[in-house]
C-alpha cells in the first residue's frame, strides 16, 4: 500500500469529532438544604474533589467570605446560618476563579505552592505562574 491509502485507511478508523463545547469543566453547584437556622451543603466533600483543593482551605474561605462559622462533618459542610444557594454558589464560583483556573489558559489543572510568604498557582496544563490574591 501507498502512503495516500494508509493515511485515508487511518482518518476513516479516527473517532468522529463531537460536537461539544470543548469545555471539560463545569465549576460545581452545591446541594444541601436549610435546617433551622443552618445551612448543610450535602456534596461539599465531592465538590472539594471536583476542584482539587483541599476541604480546609475551601472551609477557611468561605467562612471569610459568607461571614459564618463552619465545620465539615464527613461529607458535608455545616454552615452556621441561613443563606441561599445562589450566595454560596456565587462564592463557588469566585472561589474557583481566585485558586483553581489558570489565569492564562483558564484551565483548572493548577497546583497551589507556598514560596515563602506567597502563595502561587503553577498551571500543570501551559506551565503559567502567578500569584493567586488574598493569603490562604
Amino acid at each position: 500500500m501507498d502512503y495516500e491509502n494508509l493515511l485515508k485507511r487511518a482518518l476513516e478508523k479516527m473517532p468522529k469529532k463531537t460536537t461539544s463545547t470543548g469545555e471539560r469543566f463545569d465549576i460545581p453547584k452545591i446541594k444541601g438544604h436549610v435546617e433551622g437556622n443552618k445551612t448543610i451543603i450535602s456534596n461539599f466533600k465531592e465538590l472539594c474533589d471536583i476542584l482539587r483543593r483541599d476541604q480546609k482551605l475551601v472551609l477557611k474561605y468561605l467562612q471569610r467570605e459568607l461571614a459564618t462559622p463552619a465545620i465539615i462533618d464527613g461529607q458535608r459542610l455545616i454552615l452556621g446560618r441561613k443563606l441561599s444557594s445562589q450566595l454560596i454558589n456565587q462564592k463557588i464560583e469566585q472561589f474557583t476563579n481566585d485558586f483553581v483556573l489558570c489565569k492564562e489558559c483558564k484551565k483548572p489543572d493548577t497546583q497551589l505552592l507556598k514560596e515563602g510568604e506567597f502563595t502561587i498557582m503553577k498551571c500543570m496544563a501551559c506551565g503559567a505562574k502567578g500569584s493567586v490574591r488574598g493569603n490562604m
